[in-house]
C-alpha cells in the first residue's frame, strides 16, 4: 500500500501507474472500473465487499469518501488517497480517495483521469445515493449504476425517488436480495403444469423494499394484484399463492427458515430448498455481471411504486463534468 498525503490529482494517477508497473502481471486484465461513493467509517466494508466481487470481476477500485463538504474555507481543501494494488485485494487494484473541503464537491476532477482505459464503469453508492443521479458526474460517467435504498431512513420512498429518476443502466441492491426468492419460485412453477396463480400474498416487513419489488415482479409476472401482510420478523419471511386449475384448487407457500425455505404445496410433501443471506460482496458481484439495462428490475420497479414506462426512458444520461488533474 501507498499513502499519500495533501496530494493532487495528477500526483494519484502518476503513483497509480508506477505501482502498476511494478505489479506486473498482477495488475492487468482489468474487467471494469468500479467507482463508490462511500462514507469514511463503511470504507473497509467496501474494500471487503469489492475483494469478494473481484475474484469474479478483476477491476480498478476508486473509492470516494468525502469530508468536510459543505466546508467553504480554501484552507481546508485537500486530497488524500491510499493506492493498493494486488495484496490484499486479490485480482484487483484500489484507489482510496479521501477529499476535503472543495476538493469533495468536485469529485469527479481527480476520479476522471485516474478511470481504467477502454472497460466498463460501474457506479455504487454504499450509502444515501443523491436525489437525482443524472446530476452527479459520478453516476453520468458510469455505464451501470448501482444502489441500495435498504440504506436510506425511509427504504420504501427511496425506491420512489429511484422510480422517479430511472435510466436504463440503474438497478438497486433490494433488487438484488429478490434473486433467491425469484429463483426458488420460478423452479417451484416449473412442477405446475395444469395451475396458475390468482392471488400472492408477500409477509415481510412493512418497509421493506426488497419485498415490494418482488411483489411487483409476482404481480407483473403471474398477472394478479399482489397483497403485502406485515411480518412481526422486521423481514421477507413468507410467499404464498392461491392456486387454481383443471385439476383443483390449492395453496403454494415459500416460507424461510435459518438459512433455508420450506416448499410447501396443497398435496405434495414439503421440500426443504437453500435460502441462504448472501455477504454484500456477494450481491455487488451478482450486479457486475451485467452492465447492460436490467428489464426485469425496471418492469419490477415500475409495478411496485406505480410509474409507468420506465423502458422507454432514454438510457443517456447527462450532466456538466470537469474533468482536472
Amino acid at each position: 500500500m501507498l499513502a499519500l498525503w495533501d496530494t493532487t490529482g495528477a500526483e494519484v494517477v502518476r503513483k497509480l501507474a508506477a505501482e502498476r508497473h511494478s505489479a506486473g502481471g498482477v495488475a492487468s486484465g482489468l474487467a471494469l472500473t468500479l467507482v463508490v461513493v462511500v462514507e469514511e467509517a463503511r470504507v473497509r466494508a467496501v474494500e471487503d465487499a469489492a475483494t469478494i466481487a473481484a475474484a469474479s470481476h478483476p477491476c480498478r477500485l476508486i473509492v470516494v469518501s468525502r469530508i468536510g463538504e459543505n466546508n467553504t474555507d480554501p484552507a481546508k481543501d485537500r486530497l488524500d488517497a491510499e493506492i493498493i494494488v494486488g495484496g490484499r485485494l486479490g485480482p484487483a487494484e484500489a484507489v482510496v480517495l479521501r477529499m476535503h473541503g472543495g476538493v469533495a464537491r468536485h469529485a469527479e476532477s481527480v476520479v476522471m483521469p485516474l478511470l481504467a482505459p477502454d472497460v466498463p464503469v460501474v457506479t455504487w453508492w454504499h450509502g444515501v445515493p443523491p436525489d437525482r443521479i443524472g446530476e452527479d458526474p459520478l453516476g453520468v460517467v458510469a455505464e451501470r449504476r448501482i444502489t441500495d435504498v435498504a440504506q436510506s431512513a425511509d427504504p420504501l420512498k427511496a425506491l420512489r425517488q429511484r422510480a422517479a429518476d430511472y435510466a436504463p443502466g440503474d438497478t438497486d441492491l433490494a433488487w438484488t436480495r429478490t434473486t433467491p426468492w425469484r429463483t426458488l419460485i420460478a423452479g417451484a412453477f416449473d412442477t405446475l403444469t395444469e395451475q396458475r396463480a390468482t392471488g400472492v400474498t408477500v409477509t415481510a416487513a412493512e418497509n421493506d423494499p426488497t419485498a415490494a419489488l418482488l411483489a411487483g415482479w409476482l404481480g407483473v409476472r403471474l398477472g394478479v394484484v399482489p397483497t403485502i401482510s406485515p411480518a412481526a420478523s422486521g423481514r421477507l419471511e413468507e410467499v404464498s399463492l392461491t392456486l387454481t386449475g383443471s385439476d383443483g384448487d390449492g395453496h403454494m407457500t415459500l416460507t424461510r427458515r435459518e438459512g433455508t425455505a420450506v416448499l410447501s404445496r396443497t398435496g405434495v410433501d414439503d421440500r426443504i430448498l437453500p435460502l441462504v443471506t448472501r455477504r454484500l460482496g456477494e450481491e455487488l458481484a451478482e450486479e457486475l455481471r451485467r452492465l447492460d439495462a436490467d428489464q426485469p428490475y425496471a418492469t419490477a420497479l415500475a409495478a411496485a411504486t406505480g410509474t409507468h414506462d420506465l423502458d422507454k426512458r432514454p438510457a443517456k444520461r447527462t450532466a456538466k463534468i470537469l474533468v482536472n488533474s
